[in-house]
C-alpha cells in the first residue's frame, strides 16, 4: 500500500492506530508509518496514535484528539471553563480527567494533561457534535469546576477562589445551583462541600 492509498483508506478516521490499518489492509508493513512521520506526511500523537497534518487546519481538533489519546476521559479543568468562556485566560495545555493514572503528552497539536478520578466520579460531560458526525466529551460547566477543585484542593480560600476570576454573568445567571449541589453530593467529599459552598457565597448564591 502507497501513501495515497494509506490516505484514502485512513483520512476519514482522522485519528487512528496501527490496529486500524491492519484491519483494512493486513499485510501492512507497519514500518511505513515511522517513515511517513519522518516525511511529515503523518504526524504521532503518541506511541500508536497516529494522524494528517492537514488535521492540523482543522478549529478544535486538539480538542478531540485529547479523547482520543487516552481513553476513557474528557476534557475538563480549565480546558472546559476556557471553552465556556467561565475563565479569561486562554489555555496552553488541554486539561482532561480519566479513570487511568495521571499522564502528559506532547505532540504538534498542544500539550496534554491527564488527572485521574475514580470511575464513580466519570460523569456530568457531554457528547458535542465535532467533525463530520463525531462527538466531542467535554464536562457541563458545573462539572468542571467541582473537577477543579476536587483536583485542586487549594482552593479553599476566598482568595484562592476569587483568584479563578470566573465570569459573574456566568456564575450568577447560569450556573446551575441545583446541579452543582446534586454533582458535589456524587463526590462524598464534606471538604469539597465546603469548597463548593464557600464559592456560592462569593458570588452571593
Amino acid at each position: 500500500m502507497n501513501y495515497q492509498k494509506f490516505r484514502n483508506a485512513l483520512f476519514e478516521l482522522a485519528c487512528f492506530t496501527p490496529n486500524q490499518v491492519f484491519a483494512r489492509q493486513p499485510g501492512f508493513d507497519k514500518n511505513n508509518i515511522g517513515r511517513w512521520v519522518k516525511k511529515g506526511m503523518l504526524i504521532k500523537l503518541r506511541n500508536g496514535h497516529y494522524c494528517f497534518p492537514e488535521y492540523l487546519a482543522e478549529p478544535n481538533f486538539a480538542l478531540y484528539i485529547a479523547n482520543r489519546i487516552y481513553r476513557p476521559s474528557y476534557i475538563s479543568l480549565h480546558s472546559a471553563l476556557s471553552f465556556y468562556g467561565i475563565i479569561p485566560e486562554a489555555v496552553v495545555q488541554i486539561t482532561s480527567v480519566a479513570t487511568l493514572k495521571t499522564a502528559g503528552f506532547v505532540n504538534q497539536f498542544g500539550t496534554y494533561a491527564y488527572k485521574t478520578i475514580k470511575p464513580d466520579m466519570m460523569f456530568g460531560y457531554d457528547q458535542k457534535p465535532f467533525l463530520k458526525g463525531r462527538t466531542l466529551l467535554i464536562a457541563q460547566p458545573e462539572k468542571a469546576l467541582l473537577d477543579l477543585l476536587y483536583l485542586y484542593p487549594f482552593y479553599n480560600t476566598k482568595k484562592e477562589l476569587e483568584a479563578l476570576r470566573l465570569d459573574d454573568d456566568f456564575m450568577k445567571d447560569t450556573l446551575n445551583v441545583e446541579i452543582l449541589r446534586n454533582y458535589t453530593a456524587k463526590f462524598s467529599s464534606q471538604a469539597l462541600g465546603k469548597r463548593v459552598e464557600l464559592l456560592l457565597n462569593i458570588y452571593g448564591l
